[in-house]
């Protein structure tokens, strides 16, 4: 996966797609929340296509 790329992950309203942000290989704090992020199990900032918003997600989770 890398910087830009579009991609789809599950959210609680359905299928959101947006586009990568930015690769996270250590713990991090986003938005108040701590992620355990390791090179092995990175995480990945996303941007929704729709609204705009950025969120946390496992690599794992994203679907190009």
């Amino acid at each position: 996966m890398r910087q830009g790329q579009q991609v789809r992950w599950n959210t609680s309203q359905g299928e959101t797609h947006g586009r990568t942000v930015e690769r996270r290989t250590e713990q991090f704090t986003f938005e108040g929340q701590t992620f355990k992020a390791s090179a092995e199990e990175p995480y990945w900032i996303v941007e929704s296509d729709r609204t705009g918003a950025r969120a946390a997600h496992k690599e794992s989770t994203l679907r190009t």
